[in-house]
């Protein structure tokens, strides 16, 4: 059902649609912080890649990202885009900062 909805939504060039991560709520040690106290989750997980961007000599140079690869996001930037009730967001490819390897 909500793999239908990425197939509606292709992002263009070098953008790329994100998932951000939940932020845990509970610490390893069982203790529940304040929602203020919370920090801003950086961390996301790609859905969907556009096609890439355009080089000097008019080749396509593709997206350094796939469906599925775990990112660290800058604290600011990014586009916010609701699909089925459900917020996502797009950045530039080169505006991700790494890219977790397993």
């Amino acid at each position: 059902m909500v793999r239908q909805a990425f197939r509606k939504f292709l992002p263009l060039f070098e953008q790329v649609l994100l998932e951000r991560s939940a932020a845990e709520t509970v610490t390893k040690g069982g203790i529940m912080p304040p929602e203020k106290s919370q920090e801003k989750v950086l961390q996301a997980i790609v859905v969907t890649v556009g096609s890439g961007s355009k080089g000097k000599g008019g080749e396509i140079q593709p997206v350094t990202m796939k469906v599925g690869d775990k990112v660290l996001l800058p604290d600011y930037g990014g586009t916010k885009v609701v699909i089925d009730d459900k917020d996502y967001f797009l950045f530039r490819d080169g505006d991700i900062l790494e890219k977790y390897v397993d």
